[in-house]
């Protein structure tokens, strides 16, 4: 894995509430200058670990740290952060100019270097003729370019994003990812972003934290979560796969064998594994090609039989039984004059794109 170094250092840290540990000893070096994403399902612990960087929450214990001073113990405002929460939290009462410089006015900025401020801000996030406009008349994507320019207004080290793209539609959150991406890129300070969402996550995010039960999955960029997870519960949140139990039979050299479906399998790998270790084969189902004929024996073919098949638009996904175990397969539609594929088939698929997971 790269080597990072850490701005925003997280050791050791666990949170409490009663019983239930929401985040257990987790430990992170956060990158200057990236955008890193905590990914999770609901529940996990990432944004009470958002909260705890604001300084919402303090930790039970740990510590965390910026710019290799403490800053757990300091109130939120004196933390070098500022957070743009899921709702967004716009004053009502307040104008766009006015809910844009509140943070400067409880600094106690100087009046024309707070409107001076406000100007280039507003304008920098393309809000500069809505300065008069209370929240209320304001679209959601208006309202969240609005909570940005409130938090980066303050020029923090670190911008915290709790979910801000969740209350808006499918068509206007995926274009607000690419603009929150490109600001992070011109502004080029730590952005930490909290999602459940697996594309939001691998489509803006220089590395990701996979969250689960208040622990660290896995770290690493969103290349190597979705190639090369590290245990079951990444490889199935993070996209589909196709998992297989099966057991080392012997190594040579570079490669290992395993039995799959009833066909030995040569993987090459440079993972540590011995014979009659138990794995887990992680397969993705666009790795895999179906047709009616056997590929060349380079690759692993797979005789089957499609038990159901839903047309996507951009790809069509099958089910097929294969030695009585349930394949997901995914292809490319090339156009509605083809005809997808029933009855039985064969899956092929290159051994070099099957990922050992080591069993627990």
């Amino acid at each position: 894995m790269e080597n990072t170094a850490g701005q925003l250092q997280i050791n050791n840290v666990t949170k409490r509430f009663g019983a239930h540990a929401a985040i257990d000893q987790v430990t992170l070096e956060i990158p200057q200058g990236k955008f890193v994403t905590l990914l999770g399902p609901s529940g996990c612990g990432k944004t009470t670990l958002l909260r705890m960087i604001a300084g919402f929450y303090e930790p039970d214990t740990g510590t965390i740290s910026l710019d290799g001073s403490r800053i757990d113990q300091l109130p939120p405002h004196q933390r070098s952060t500022a957070m743009v929460f899921q709702d967004y939290a716009l004053f009502p009462h307040m104008t766009v100019r006015d809910n844009v410089a509140y943070g400067l006015r409880l600094a106690k900025v100087a009046k024309p270097d707070i409107q001076r401020r406000v100007n280039q801000t507003l304008d920098f996030l393309g809000l500069g003729s809505l300065g008069d406009r209370w929240p209320n008349q304001l679209s959601g994507g208006q309202q969240q370019r609005v909570a940005l320019a409130r938090a980066l207004i303050v020029e923090p080290k670190v911008l915290l994003l709790d979910e801000p793209l969740s209350n808006l539609d499918a068509n206007f959150r995926e274009r607000m990812r690419w603009e929150l991406r490109s600001l992070q890129q011109r502004l080029n300070i730590t952005f930490l972003y909290v999602t459940h969402d697996q594309n939001e996550a691998l489509a803006m995010s220089d590395w990701v934290a996979v969250m689960n039960a208040g622990h660290v999955e896995q770290w690493g960029t969103p290349r190597q979560i979705y190639h090369a997870p590290n245990g079951a519960f990444v490889a199935t949140f993070i996209g589909t796969a196709n998992l297989r139990e099966a057991t080392i039979l012997r190594r040579e050299r570079e490669h290992v064998f395993v039995s799959l479906a009833e066909n030995m399998i040569s993987i090459p790998t440079l993972e540590a594994s011995s014979t009659n270790e138990s794995v887990l084969l992680c397969i993705r189902p666009e790795v895999i090609a179906i047709s009616r004929i056997r590929r060349d024996e380079a690759n692993v073919n797979l005789a089957g039989h499609v038990t159901r098949l839903a047309f996507l638009g951009h790809l069509t996904r099958y089910w097929v039984e294969v030695a009585g175990e349930e394949w997901i397969v995914d292809q490319p539609d090339p156009g509605s004059a083809e005809i997808a594929y029933e009855g039985d088939v064969i899956l092929s698929f290159e051994p070099q794109h099957v990922h050992i997971i080591s069993s627990p």
